[in-house]
């Protein structure tokens, strides 16, 4: 049942009532706590070990139901193969999708697209040094898939066929991924790595491996290969999801026992990068490079974390991270910054190497400028260390974090699990429950001191096992420094005075004097959608939709019609510009340093926008500090602010940034295909280094001003967890509250439109023997929710037909990709388009093929079971999306952008039964014409 209701206020005291309050969280006990204790392992996930050696992890999870996530975790990468190996062990990853024994050929993707499995973003894999690993999430509410799915694990485990003929065809798209790796960072690497890696074993074995052996390997090598490595002692399966446990150990006992290791098998030597005690030093530079990057790395043996007491050193070095990052936030706010972006952290560097790494890239012709301000902020954390202020901010962070963590426990994603007992096969490391990893860190937070965070700066910033590297635009290859001049920059900065940090804090009320709280004047209920619509006294049309899909988390967002399409062109560039601006200036009394401090601890985010059509903010929060979160909405409205630094500086890393812009081949191919498609307009080509002049900071003020000037056509969409009784107050008071002038106000039509007939065009750019290939067509839409689906549907089976096609069967590409979309503001509009890369020599063969699959469709249709293949995966993706707050916060906000009922997707799934051979056809035929065709191709500069 609808109501309305109309004039209803609440009462004054109501809009004062505390915040949102979380589920209180219980105390860590810590009597017990002994810092030489071993972690504890999660006893949450069954654990087990097979007489073959073969492991398993499975654990129950309901998020998402009806939901279960399988990982197959093998001890095997490039790392271990011998010289005529070279890329095999990730050529043998791909041969996993070409045949098994219970899966001939491509049955395998096959049978999991019927299943709504999509092949590259559900079904995958991945090789790297020291391991392959193999994902498939599947649904487990059909006893047969789950079957299926175990049984695909199996054979991914020791049955690969390896037929010779699809290993050739293999050979083809492995040849491709590499080609489509290869660019001025590939070519940098490939001189540095030796250097970084201290010429060990892991420098010659850079998983893709080479042309030459990827072409002449023999089959017999593969399968040796295969052989020896795929092996039970060297493999686990990770299985989470909505599963019964106990019956899924028996199957996979039942399963796996029968894998067998081979007789006299080649040990599994475990390989480390050697530490030297020297320094280095190289400058590469490339033609396409378009910036100057430097880095600065001091490697250091693994710091393992075993026992609590490694834990806490972890959590210490965390927070060493967080305030060095914070220092670096606020140099980038200078209004002559040192450099673009520049920071520094401790981490992981790769097996069995930890690492101090300082990086920055430079401005033009600033490289010694950014080189000693990074150096110098460590100098003076190393020197002074950081602050007590500084150490009780990030603790505060640390807190909220591990809070909102352990509140949503029982709302964590299957995939999350699968990591961590992943790495805790793969790598050692630790798993922790969410019980174990919420009282340690609640417990050992509060034991690191300052004195404890400061020492790792003494600990990691050695000068020992330091690499300095340098990468650099070719045109810049004369003027750069050699190692003698860097160690004298360095030097220098060591000798230099450095000032202790200022950690500058305010702390005063963010907001003044609020307006008058507003009233509803109506509300609406919307049961079948389970939201509530109302109409604020200002204007602002608020809809509500309370879940329990997470404990602790709001997403808010909203926007009102404008946006830079209310400008002239003179103009669009400082409206464009402004949200961003103003933004990153900080709000009424507080600067952006200043806010960020102020915030810390806090769970929230608010961030306005102007785009071409609307203007509004992205927000989120935790409950407890959802009125934190409305404050912020308020003052961006009330108190925006424009710091000129902030300006400036900005404006100086944009301009720095683009400087070198048109040296890389895939920039100027996406120029020029926006310029010819809508004829070098300014709103829809990329920024050049003179327009950033043209960004005036007082007309940026101005526009966004006036963008939110008036609240009275906005619509406020907020989903999460809250109930309505708990949202009210603060919906009044901070959006009720909100100024309203009653504009009229709707985004014009600026006529931006490709041609209307199609045409061709060739870019000539970049040194290696690769292309990339563009198709699109462009056109008046029928726009409708049924028309929508149909050409949804196309792109869907398209996108199978091309990978069967051009992948699978031609060898032709690594990927392709269709893609549609739609628009019904402020035309009725469509594009479609294919894009894929290769080799120059089959840009036009695998182009005759692709509109060969577009003509099939067009004069026969799709075959019926590629349209059950696109209703099974839109099913399989609703059943989940529907169970997701950010789903529905576009889903909703999205239909009432564009003046939809958002009861659509109710019927949905019932809907897609319209989805027909003879359907996709038409609209096939409706929209893939030829005369609305744009080929674009980026062609190498040389044969």
């Amino acid at each position: 049942m609808i109501k309305l209701i109309s004039s209803l206020a609440l009462p004054l005291f109501v809009l004062f009532l505390a915040p949102l309050t979380a589920r209180p969280l219980p105390i860590p006990k810590t009597d017990s706590l002994r810092l030489a204790d071993p972690l504890p392992m999660d006893t949450s996930v069954l654990r087990g070990k097979l007489p073959n050696g073969f492991v398993y992890y499975i654990r129950h999870n309901e998020e998402p139901k009806d939901r279960v996530v399988m990982y197959l975790g093998t001890k095997v990468g490039s790392i271990l193969e011998a010289e005529e190996e070279l890329g095999l062990a990730h050529f043998l990853e791909h041969m996993q999708f070409n045949g098994t024994k219970n899966f001939p050929k491509n049955e395998l993707v096959d049978y999991l697209q019927r299943a709504g499995v999509r092949f590259g973003s559900d079904l995958n894999a991945y090789t790297s040094f020291d391991e392959t690993v193999y994902q498939l999430p599947i649904p487990s509410d059909d006893p047969e898939l789950l079957k299926s799915g175990l049984q695909v694990m199996r054979d991914w485990a020791q049955d690969a066929l390896l037929d010779e003929e699809e290993i050739d065809k293999e050979r083809g798209v492995v040849l491709n991924e590499l080609l489509g790796g290869r660019g001025a960072q590939q070519r940098m690497r490939d001189q540095y790595f030796p250097m970084i890696l201290n010429d060990s074993r892991y420098a010659q074995r850079l998983p893709i491996g080479t042309r030459e052996r990827i072409e002449g390997f023999g089959y017999e090598t593969l399968r040796n290969f295969h052989r020896n490595w795929y092996r039970p002692n060297l493999q686990a399966l990770i299985i989470v999801g909505d599963v019964d446990v106990a019956d899924m150990e028996q199957r996979v006992k039942a399963l796996f026992a029968d894998l067998e290791n081979p007789v006299a098998a080649p040990e599994r030597t475990a390989y480390s990068i050697p530490l030297t005690g020297k320094n280095q030093f190289m400058a590469v530079t490339d033609a396409e490079m378009p910036q100057t990057v430097v880095q600065v790395i001091v490697k250091h043996p693994e710091a393992a974390v075993k026992t609590i007491a490694d834990y806490r050193m972890q959590l210490a070095k965390a927070l060493f991270n967080q305030m060095a990052g914070a220092r670096f936030a606020e140099l980038t706010r200078q209004s002559d910054p040192p450099f673009i972006q520049g920071g520094g952290s401790i981490g992981g560097f790769l097996r069995g190497l930890d690492a101090f790494t300082m990086y920055y890239a430079a401005k033009p012709n600033e490289m010694q400028r950014g080189f000693e301000a990074v150096v110098t902020e460590f100098e003076r954390i190393k020197r002074h260390g950081f602050t007590a202020t500084e150490l009780e901010r990030a603790k505060g962070n640390f807190l909220t974090s591990v809070e909102s963590a352990y509140a949503e426990r029982d709302k964590r994603q299957s995939e999350s699990y699968v990591t961590t007992y992943l790495n805790h096969f793969l790598e050692g490391e630790s798993a922790l429950s969410n019980e174990d990893r919420y009282r340690l860190g609640k417990s050992l937070i509060g034991t690191i001191t300052l004195s404890d965070v400061n020492a790792l700066a003494s600990q990691y910033y050695t000068d020992s096992n330091r690499d300095i590297l340098i990468m650099a635009p070719e045109k810049d290859r004369d003027s750069l420094p050699d190692e003698q001049t860097v160690d004298g920059w360095l030097a220098a900065v060591k000798a230099s005075d450095i000032a202790p940090y200022d950690d500058n804090v305010q702390d005063e009320p963010l907001l003044g004097d609020l307006r008058q709280p507003g009233t509803v004047i109506e509300r609406r209920e919307r049961p079948d959608l389970g939201t509530v619509e109302l109409t604020l006294s200002n204007g602002v049309h608020v809809v509500v939709k309370p879940t329990d899909f997470k404990n602790d988390e709001i997403r808010i967002t909203a926007f009102s019609p404008g946006g830079t399409s209310l400008y002239d062109d003179a103009d669009f560039l400082s409206a464009a510009y402004a949200a961003s601006v103003i933004g990153g200036s900080g709000l009424g009394s507080y600067d952006a340093t200043q806010l960020t401090k102020h915030l810390s601890g806090k769970k929230v985010s608010v961030s306005p926008y102007i785009g071409e059509r609307t203007e509004g903010f992205n927000a989120t929060s935790g409950r407890k500090d959802l009125q934190t979160a409305f404050e912020l909405i308020y003052a961006y409205f009330t108190v925006p602010r424009l710091d000129m630094e902030v300006f400036e500086g900005y404006m100086q890393r944009i301009k720095a940034s683009l400087a070198n812009r048109l040296d890389d081949p895939n920039a100027v191919f996406s120029d020029t295909i926006n310029a010819i498609l809508y004829n070098h307009n300014i709103r829809r080509t990329s920024m050049t280094v003179d327009q950033v002049d043209r960004v005036d900071p007082q007309r940026a003020y101005a526009i966004y001003r006036e963008r939110f000037a008036d609240a009275s056509d906005f619509t406020v969409t907020i989903v999460g967890s809250f109930t309505e009784d708990e949202l009210m107050p603060l919906v009044l008071q901070y959006l009720g509250g909100l100024p309203a002038a009653d504009r009229k106000e709707e985004a014009p039509d600026l006529g931006i439109y490709p041609p209307e007939k199609g045409l061709e065009r060739t870019v000539y750019r970049g040194k290696e023997q690769k292309s990339s290939v563009r198709l699109y067509y462009f056109g008046d839409y029928d726009y409708s929710e049924m028309e929508n689906m149909q050409l949804d549907a196309l792109e869907s089976i398209l996108n199978i037909k091309l990978i069967e096609r051009l992948r699978e069967a031609e060898s032709g590409v690594y990927g392709v990709s269709a893609s549609a979309s739609y628009a019904k503001y402020p035309r009725y509009r469509y594009s479609f388009s294919v894009a894929y890369g290769t080799s120059p020599d089959k840009v036009e063969p695998l182009m005759a093929s692709v509109f060969d699959e577009i003509d099939k469709i067009k004069q026969h249709g799709p075959a019926q079971v590629d349209i059950e293949k696109f209703v099974s995966e839109q099913k399989r993706q609703l059943e989940v999306q529907l169970r997701e707050n950010g789903f529905w916060l576009g889903h909703l906000s999205g239909a009432y952008q564009r003046d939809e009922d958002p009861a659509y997707i109710l019927t949905y799934l019932d809907e897609l039964n319209k989805v027909t051979p003879e359907s996709v056809k038409a609209v096939a035929n409706k929209y893939l014409v030829e005369e609305r065709l744009f080929k674009f191709v980026l062609m190498p500069e040389t044969p």
